[in-house]
């Protein structure tokens, strides 16, 4: 099947949810989805940047559904917002994906707790979506829906194993960072292999954006508005980077096209850059010992339990 990233298959009638959609790749996998007909769940943590961002998708959709939007409120730093703001859904009925897309990127320099007592950047990037999906996954049984991880081309880099996730000792920004998403990944694969022990009809992806900058993105007010700096430091790395728009074309890919499998991981060509292509992803994420570990941990932090058996009495397959 060709795939034309500028033009994708009709979505109408979907319904997806990104998190993290006031900015950057959430933002723009979000409008990607609306020009495609579906209508979207766009979650942020803030309310106001969430009204730009879906003010921004209907000055530049305008032939939109004015129902295109849909504000949620989540933060995946908090457990008790995960926890709500899944309810909410549910009780709208099926779900045809979820793009677990927010994240912190620049980790802070020193290590922080969430309220609930767990590592920012862990819970932000890997607790808060694991339990998130796992919330969600009976709505995703009875659509037959998809999920995606957002997966890091720094776990390639220098693929940490995650042996203390809450980094109580060794913290730097760059392990926090790169250790949540080699457990992204992980905790990606390995729910795609419990989903097909329990011959549940959901599929689990992992997608990442090549190395996308704000500085190669286009100016969108309350959406992104780097610097003139920022726009000439990232244009100086036009060889290798792309702007978010075209990373959240990989993201897209992997969620909505019926083409991908579960259990793989999706790409921009070069790697950096480019049109969306199936890759290898880095060993330590594949590894089943590592993801077994993960998956053991991030239930014990966060009291979610995927319940399997409820999914695969909702399941189509």
């Amino acid at each position: 099947m060709t795939w034309d990233p500028r033009s994708l298959p009709d979505l109408a009638g979907r319904v997806y949810l990104v998190t993290g959609s006031n900015a950057g790749l959430g933002y723009f996998a979000s409008e990607q989805l609306v020009r495609a007909g579906a209508r979207v769940l766009m979650s942020a943590r803030h309310p106001n940047r969430l009204s730009a961002a879906r003010a921004a998708i209907r000055r530049r959709v305008p032939d939109a559904a004015p129902d295109a939007t849909e504000p949620l409120i989540l933060d995946t730093s908090n457990l008790a917002s995960v926890r709500s703001a899944a309810a909410s859904v549910r009780g709208r009925g099926g779900l045809d994906g979820v793009l677990l897309n927010a994240g912190i990127v620049h980790a802070p320099k020193a290590r922080e707790t969430t309220m609930d007592g767990h590592e920012v950047v862990f819970a932000t990037n890997a607790l808060g979506h694991y339990a998130l999906a796992g919330e969600l996954l009976t709505a995703l049984a009875e659509a037959s829906g998809r999920m995606v991880w957002l997966g890091s081309m720094s776990t390639s880099l220098t693929p940490y194993d995650p042996v203390d996730p809450q980094l109580s000792d060794r913290y730097t920004a760059w392990r926090a960072y790169v250790q949540s998403k080699v457990a992204t990944a992980a905790l990606g694969f390995e729910a795609d292999r419990r989903l097909r022990a329990a011959d549940i009809g959901v599929s689990s992806v992992v997608a990442h954006p090549g190395y996308s900058t704000g500085g190669r993105t286009p100016g969108i007010v309350g959406v992104n508005e780097p610097s003139r700096a920022k726009r000439f430091r990232d244009n100086l790395q036009a060889a290798i980077a792309q702007s978010k728009e075209h990373g959240a074309w990989s993201l897209v890919r992997a969620l909505t096209d019926p083409e991908v499998e579960g259990g793989e991981f999706w790409g921009p060509r070069t790697g950096s850059r480019g049109e969306p292509r199936r890759q290898t992803a880095a060993k330590i994420t594949r590894d089943p010992d590592v993801a077994a570990r993960l998956w053991d941990f991030a239930q014990t932090a966060t009291g979610v339990r995927w319940p399997f058996e409820a999914a695969a009495r909702r399941s189509q397959v």
